[in-house]
């Protein structure tokens, strides 16, 4: 297979560990190893007495215990314990795929959810969100890519990455349910579960939906813990897991041990993990409604339902040089979404999860005072 580029992740290496001020991270802030253990009583013990062998394929019994009390139906043999969220998404795409089948995928999406599938040799059909709808995508228009013969998956991510849309419960059960009505397995990346704002419904995790679905899990976003690089694949077909572990064999074989004891520790402490995040969010989110729509003039704006990033767009101008203009002049990061094909030229991702965001907002804002649009045109 002939892998392209990863477009954001290329971008990242050259500009994430260079430039002063990220404001467009998909991540939480973290926290250091000491305040994680504080957190657990008898944990920092523990870790020390961690044996640096292998460990287990499947993942720790004790990570995949904690993983699967997250959902209401998985039990740990129902858990596939990997190395971030980026190996379950390719160990997915190679158990399950093969030449000439095609998978529907939500557009905008992160790279590797559609060109793993196309580097397998299948066929890629976006179901696109729409901007005009609040970035809600058209359940009919889903029914008809659903309807082609050689559709195999349908990958869905919600809270969305970049646009932090959500559908109501009622329209994400539905999508399971037309996808299984067609004999479809559905890949759902749910790494920005429980990271919905205020008064937002939560979504069922689709793993506890359908017996057939993937939910995707990961330890990175509204956790905080991307250092760790834990994420995890939830699944009641077991047969499915088998395969991808198989594949796995290939990649990592197996976790960190320290990372894996942590990542216990995590979801041990998760409400108080999550409720960290929540701290963090709300206030965050609310200063990146009240930036955007008081500056209507330039920018389209959709507050987000969930999830750390949102996905503004530039009413005028190049959005590409207007990124490129303000980390010259400020040293504020933005992602450019083009970086998510052409169709998102106009938009940028912005993200929300540190603890920095507001003095960053600031520095946007002096930046957008004397940005000309002609500049970028």
């Amino acid at each position: 297979m002939q892998l392209p580029p990863f477009r954001l992740e290329r971008f990242f290496a050259r500009h994430e560990f260079t430039a002063p001020h990220l404001l467009c991270c998909s991540d939480g802030e973290s926290l250091s190893v000491g305040e994680l253990l504080d957190l657990v009583p008898g944990a920092a013990d523990g870790l020390s007495r961690v044996h640096l062998g292998y460990t287990e394929s499947k993942g720790a019994p004790a990570l995949r215990q904690a993983v699967a009390d997250l959902y209401e139906s998985t039990q740990p043999d129902d858990v596939l314990v990997h190395v971030g969220a980026e190996e379950a998404i390719f160990t997915f795409m190679a158990a399950t795929l093969t030449p000439g089948d095609t998978v529907v995928v939500v557009d905008p999406r992160y790279q590797s959810l559609s060109d793993v599938a196309q580097s397998l040799g299948a066929r890629v059909l976006p179901w696109r969100l729409d901007p005009a709808r609040g970035f809600a995508p058209d359940l009919g228009e889903l029914q008809a890519l659903l309807a082609e013969p050689t559709v195999k998956a349908l990958v869905v991510n919600f809270p969305h990455n970049p646009t932090g849309y959500m559908p109501a419960p009622e329209d994400f059960a539905a999508i399971l349910a037309a996808a299984a009505a067609r004999g479809v397995r559905v890949f759902s990346d749910e790494v920005y579960r429980c990271s919905e704002a205020e008064g937002v419904a939560p979504l069922p995790a689709a793993c506890d939906l359908d017996p057939r679905a993937v939910s995707l899990g990961v330890l990175s976003k509204s956790y905080g813990l991307a250092g760790l690089r834990v994420g995890w694949a939830a699944c009641r077909d077991r047969e499915l897991l088998a395969r991808m572990a198989s594949v796995k064999d290939y990649l990592s074989i197996c976790g960190s041990a320290p990372s894996e004891y942590l990542a216990t520790c995590a979801l041990a402490a998760g409400g108080k993990l999550l409720a960290r995040m929540a701290g963090i969010l709300e206030p965050n989110r609310r200063a990146l409604t009240e930036f955007f729509t008081s500056r209507a003039d330039l920018f389209d704006f959709t507050p987000p339902r969930g999830g750390l990033t949102a996905f503004p767009a530039l009413r005028q101008g190049s959005t590409d040089a207007f990124c490129q203009a303000l980390l010259e002049a400020t040293g504020v990061l933005l992602l450019p979404g083009s970086l998510y094909g052409d169709a998102w030229a106009k938009h940028f991702r912005i993200g929300f999860g540190r603890v920095d965001f507001r003095q960053n907002c600031e520095r946007l804002a002096g930046f957008c005072q004397n940005w000309n649009p002609a500049q970028g045109s």
